[in-house]
């Protein structure tokens, strides 16, 4: 049987009538790449022959990724991994998130150029054709979900059917995101600079035992006995945190109202997954944070609260590792970060406060300055390898333009000159290494225009492969501006 004959609708399960169809929305087809040859206005021969040759090299590298693929960042995050999943999420039937919360903020546009801003939803949902899950292992915050589908369904964006939720997932409720600030405000100077949504009280919650999943909501009758554990744990932990009676009593009739909107979206995500896997449906998974950010293996404890690497796909979506298939790593152009921690190769100088501007490094979803500095080679050769990217996106190339030189860290070295030979660990040696680089020159021309890797200018050219070479791992996508159509295949 044909790839493009396999759907659900032709499993009798999935009928009209069948006892998956109403939990399940029938999927479309699997994308079949359209032709290049069709009709379009004329224009010049070699921009022609320029759209025909970037068309094509797209198509062939889309069309050769694997039927379960992802979408991850290899540094603090803030890479722009959405939009490499809004560009990918039109040869997908399902784009899921497996990890994470609204901290995720991932801006992508449309067709039209209009800017969406996401923070739950995937990024996949601006495609028609694509099914969106949340995955167990993702924190949900039902007041900002709702929003976030409100607000894409009043510009047009239908998500009826569109979005499923997965039972098992964990709630995070308002008090989480107080907490959150309670507990930063506690650390004081040494704060990790989170973006005080609530998720890491919402894993606590989790890894305790006492969290709320997404299914207790069709038991409303023990829910304000669940609730009450949660609060008064709260109330005994911080002083500032004021538990009343009302307090519960609101929480719960809010919910009960958040239980009956929800209801459409409640799946259990792990069958639907590995259902989907076994009728060939393609699926691509999207990362929130970064590698260097998790909870392993980031710059602990200055680091999120799930696993953003690769093995946070198998746990959060309930899928098997033998079925995922090619990675595909998201990195900058240069590195950024926000909040406290390590960042060996932080520009403290003007050249941060150029790459901040020029990038327009500010959070999505805090609207927090991103601290910048140049390219880190050995943390992004430490992402590689816990990964196993089988490519990489190199983002906001353009965002370099401007500079006469461009440095790349390629190796850490102790105090006394002793080569350090992967990324650390040790936080006090983080803090204390020196760094090695190499200075590059710069090409100083417009590049956002260029749709051919072959019309790049040398100098940009020599930057691309020389970060490829320092890998080992090679780019095939390479950002050069904000919108869909801004993306170079090489």
């Amino acid at each position: 049987m044909s790839l493009s004959s396999l759907t659900l609708d032709s499993n009798p399960r999935f009928a009209v009538g069948g006892p998956y169809h109403r939990r399940y929305p029938p999927l479309r087809h699997p994308r079949s790449f359209v032709s290049c040859s069709a009709k379009r206005p004329a224009v010049s021969a070699s921009l022609s022959v320029a759209a025909d040759s970037a068309a094509t090299q797209s198509l062939g590298r889309i069309g050769s990724l694997s039927q379960v693929s992802g979408v991850l960042g290899c540094q603090w995050g803030d890479e722009g991994k959405g939009k490499l999943v809004d560009i990918l999420a039109q040869h997908f039937d399902i784009v899921a998130r497996c990890q994470g919360g609204a901290n995720a903020g991932h801006t992508i546009y449309n067709s039209e150029g209009k800017k969406f801003a996401l923070h739950l939803v995937p990024s996949g949902i601006l495609n028609e054709d694509t099914t969106c899950v949340i995955g167990n292992g993702v924190v949900v915050h039902l007041p900002g979900l709702f929003k976030e589908i409100d607000g894409l369904e009043s510009n047009g964006v239908s998500c009826k059917g569109r979005i499923l939720v997965s039972d098992r997932a964990h709630l995070l409720f308002d008090f989480h995101q107080e907490v959150d600030g309670l507990r930063e405000s506690e650390l004081a100077k040494s704060f990790i600079g989170t973006t005080k949504r609530g998720i890491g009280p919402a894993y606590s919650s989790k890894v305790i035992r006492n969290g709320i999943r997404v299914g207790d909501l069709r038991h409303m009758d023990t829910l304000p006995q669940k609730l009450d554990l949660l609060l008064s744990d709260a109330a005994a932990r911080f002083q500032g945190f004021k538990y009343t009676p009302d307090m519960l009593r609101e929480e719960v009739e809010a919910y009960k109202r958040y239980a009956d909107r929800l209801e459409p979206y409640i799946t259990d995500t792990v069958h639907f997954m590995n259902d989907s896997i076994s009728q060939k449906k393609k699926i691509l998974v999207e990362g929130g944070q970064a590698t260097m950010l998790d909870i392993d293996f980031g710059t602990y404890p200055f680091v999120t609260s799930s696993s953003p690497s690769a093995g946070g796909i198998c746990t959060g979506l309930g899928i098997a590792p033998r079925v995922v298939g090619d990675l595909i790593g998201v990195v900058k152009a240069y590195t950024t970060r926000v909040g406290s921690g390590p960042f060996p190769t932080e520009n403290l100088g003007p050249g941060g406060d150029l790459l901040r501007l020029a990038g327009q490094e500010f959070g999505t979803t805090t609207g927090r300055p991103r601290r910048c500095g140049w390219l880190d080679i050995v943390a992004l050769k430490f992402s590689c390898q816990i990964n196993g990217f089988a490519s990489l996106n190199l983002t906001k190339l353009d965002v370099l333009s401007d500079l006469n030189e461009i440095q790349l860290g390629v190796a850490y070295k102790r105090s006394d000159g002793t080569p350090v030979e992967s990324f650390p660990g040790d936080l006090r040696l983080l803090e204390e290494l020196q760094v090695e680089y190499e200075v590059l020159p710069g090409w100083k021309s417009d590049i956002s225009s260029v749709r051919n890797y072959s019309d790049l200018p040398k100098a940009a050219q020599q930057y691309v492969e020389r970060i490829e070479e320092l890998v080992g791992v090679p780019i095939h996508y390479i950002g050069i501006g904000p919108g869909r159509d801004a993306l170079i295949y090489k």
